[in-house]
């Protein structure tokens, strides 16, 4: 049994609701279940809220709210695994165990369903717990500065100072869209994936927008217009 489930919790403080806000026309969740319905793998697609507002938009659009989430993995502290873990056990609790769980973000509006059956295709042929989406940092990591108590500007890792960017590796950033996983690994970690393995799912930089503050929001409108505008037909 492969299962969709899009963590959506209440209470965004730095974009009030966040997970159900209008995004060029739809609440910015429903281009998450949607990409899931178009993947044409999953089994079924859940929300997990603990917002009522949430849990209707959702069902709305077409996903399921088995259950709500507890309060106890519901505040800005939760961790991502605490949220599949639950899940998991709720399932296995029905008696439904789960083969793959494929959590994908409620903010995540360039996601489509060809990347979702790319990243499972990834992990099916992998022996790792996960597959995630991830896009190359644009600049060296290892050059980047820091700002100091007294407002100069210094160097993170000064050893870098003169080693030419070709010269560096290439770093990696977490696409902020979706992970494919086997419950195995998720019951398995304590605090990360990482800790039992993940494989990459590469995506374009153009398409990568990780949405936590109103900057954030306004720039992936302005992101998914183009992309929209240079490749119609390819996302949304």
């Amino acid at each position: 049994m492969k299962v969709a489930i899009i963590p959506a919790r209440g209470g965004s403080k730095r974009i009030p609701n966040k997970n159900i806000r209008d995004f060029l026309g739809k609440p910015i969740i429903a281009y998450s279940i949607e990409a899931a319905k178009n993947c044409g793998l999953f089994d079924e697609i859940i929300v997990s809220t603990d917002d009522d507002d949430i849990a209707q938009t959702a069902m709305d659009w077409g996903a399921t709210i088995p259950f709500m989430r507890p309060k106890a993995i519901a505040d800005d502290f939760a961790p991502i695994i605490s949220v599949l873990q639950n899940t998991i056990q709720w399932y296995a609790q029905h008696e439904r165990p789960l083969d793959y769980l494929c959590c994908i973000y409620a903010t995540a509006p360039f996601v489509t369903g060809d990347v979702l059956r790319h990243g499972y295709d990834v992990l099916a042929k992998s022996k790792l717990g996960t597959a995630m989406s991830v896009a190359k940092f644009t600049y060296p990591i290892q050059r980047a500065l820091e700002m100091e108590a007294d407002g100069r500007l210094e160097m993170m890792n000064p050893e870098h100072l003169l080693t030419r960017s070709q010269d560096l590796p290439e770093a990696y950033m977490d696409a902020a869209q979706f992970m494919w996983t086997r419950p195995a690994a998720v019951m398995a970690s304590k605090k990360s994936l990482l800790e039992q393995g993940v494989m990459p799912v590469l995506i374009p930089t153009s398409r990568v927008q990780d949405i936590d503050t109103p900057e954030d929001w306004d720039r992936a409108e302005i992101l998914y217009k183009a992309a929209a505008e240079r490749t119609p037909g390819t996302i949304g």
